[in-house]
């Protein structure tokens, strides 16, 4: 559709399409729109998008600094995924997962448990990541009721502080954003809860000097030796094990960062020592990999970095390069095993969903990893994650930046009201969507995680992008702030 210049804004040839005026209005007044208030809502209409770039119906290009919510990996329109959608579309849209399936979807259920942390030999598919999620609560529930030596009094789950691990009833209920979840406690179930492991706001009981002078991860996240901050939070959760364990079905976490919390970085050595509680106290492990799986942390998936296999492992996001809706629920084959038997047995995993396994997201996610392998992205990133943290050095020393945290090509920064006591901004002063707005203007776009601003750019991001967006972002803070 031709699109040319009236009067200041964009305006449409063709009479019988509606105006843009009509679209504003329509998104305004019809569409209802996740996490919004529709009574203020005014957000952009995206027409189309190349690259790490997305272009406005009014015709302004926007850089995409958030992976169009973190999940556009390798950019939009990559001609590799492009391509292979088409070739499936030609094939076959959709094939129902109950009693059929496509080539597309073995091979790559084929192709993550071959590329998945070990153990994890059977993949369930899903639609999107709180359904994975719950697909891996559900599992460790019912496991629990059938294995070889049946405990169902194993009914609770262990969660993290601060957690969040989607908007089903059910992972909800493990979730811990107050925000998110407050309004729906009645019908949610109770679970057990430890703190969180965080690097940044650790308890004043900790001694500060000695948890400060231990080494912290690089922007890779390489693995260091524990210090007294982890093993701090590692022993909550083992006092919490040792009372509860014969009630614990798993253990739920996000690896390495917890996204909706604030992008909150957890000590070194906090991952794998939480696998060895679990082992020690007979339980079940859930890595929720949906936001820092496919690559985002450095790796393919964030469990590498600790060398941890968990029972059951939660990927969605980037999985199709952002393309169509799918994630995955790997299972090790002792979680497998207990589902195993005859019809009458009554042991088979009683769920599932219309597009599970879809062939053209399977398509997308192939491609998606083949796209990983010849254009060598994991090793490419190594050097960009280094660029963006010499980027946000300059940013660092801002009075009202508390802390710039990154593992691997996915930052953060957080908006102090004091950075000496790391005091938090007043909420609803909304000073992370303040600079967001700000740096929009500076043609970026970034997606406020309250007063925290998450950097989560695509893996296919320039050098001179990465810079434009660093100074976007410091725009939006020296322009807005003090």
């Amino acid at each position: 559709m031709t699109l040319v210049p009236i009067a200041g804004r964009t305006e449409q040839l063709d009479s019988g399409s509606p105006s843009l005026d009509d679209l504003r209005k329509w998104d305004r007044e019809i569409v209802w729109h996740a996490f919004s208030q529709m009574a203020e809502y005014d957000g952009l209409i995206i027409e189309s998008a190349k690259g790490c770039w997305l272009t406005t119906i009014d015709g302004q290009k926007i850089l995409d600094g958030a992976s169009s919510l973190w999940c556009n990996v390798h950019g939009h329109t990559h001609p590799k995924i492009d391509a292979a959608i088409v070739r499936q579309l030609s094939q076959v849209a959709h094939v129902t997962s109950l009693g059929m399936s496509h080539p597309a979807t073995i091979q790559l259920a084929k192709r993550l448990v071959d590329l998945s942390p070990v153990g994890l030999n059977h993949v369930f598919f899903s639609s999107d990541g709180a359904s994975a999620v719950e697909v891996a609560m559900k599992m460790a529930f019912q496991f629990w009721r059938q294995c070889p030596e049946p405990q169902p009094n194993r009914n609770t789950f262990l969660a993290v502080g601060n957690s969040y691990h989607g908007d089903t009833l059910g992972a909800c209920s493990v979730s811990d954003v107050t925000r998110f979840k407050s309004v729906f406690d009645p019908l949610l179930f109770s679970v057990l809860r430890g703190p969180c492991p965080d690097s940044y706001r650790f308890p004043v009981s900790l001694d500060i000097r000695v948890a400060q002078s231990n080494e912290r991860r690089d922007a890779n996240h390489a693995s260091v030796p524990f210090n007294p901050l982890t093993q701090y939070y590692l022993d909550q959760y083992e006092a919490i094990l040792k009372q509860h364990a014969a009630n614990v079905a798993a253990v739920i976490v996000e690896p390495l960062v917890q996204g909706a919390a604030g992008m909150v970085v957890h000590p070194p050595g906090f991952l794998s020592g939480l696998r060895e509680l679990t082992h020690k106290y007979d339980t079940l492990l859930i890595a929720d990999e949906i936001a820092v799986g496919i690559g985002r942390t450095g790796k393919m998936f964030a469990c590498e970095h600790e060398n941890v296999s968990p029972d059951l492992l939660c990927i969605g996001k980037g999985l199709t390069g952002g393309y169509l809706p799918m994630s995955a629920t790997l299972a090790s084959s002792q979680i497998w095993n207990a589902f195993l038997g005859n019809y009458s047995a009554n042991i088979a995993f009683q769920h599932g969903h219309t597009y599970g396994g879809n062939p053209l997201a399977a398509a997308a996610a192939q491609a998606t990893l083949d796209v990983f392998e010849e254009e060598q992205t994991l090793d490419r990133l190594v050097m960009k994650s280094q660029r963006l943290s010499e980027l946000l050095k300059k940013i660092s020393d801002h009075p009202d930046v508390g802390d710039v945290r990154q593992v691997g090509f996915i930052a953060a920064v957080e908006l102090v009201a004091d950075k000496v006591t790391k005091r938090p901004l007043p909420t609803l002063e909304r000073r992370g969507a303040t600079v967001c707005r700000e740096a929009l203007k500076h043609g970026v776009w970034l997606r406020p995680l309250g007063n925290v601003i998450p950097i989560v750019p695509p893996f296919s991001i320039e050098e001179h992008e990465l810079e434009l967006l660093v100074n976007a972002l410091c725009a939006g803070i020296e322009n807005t702030i003090s």
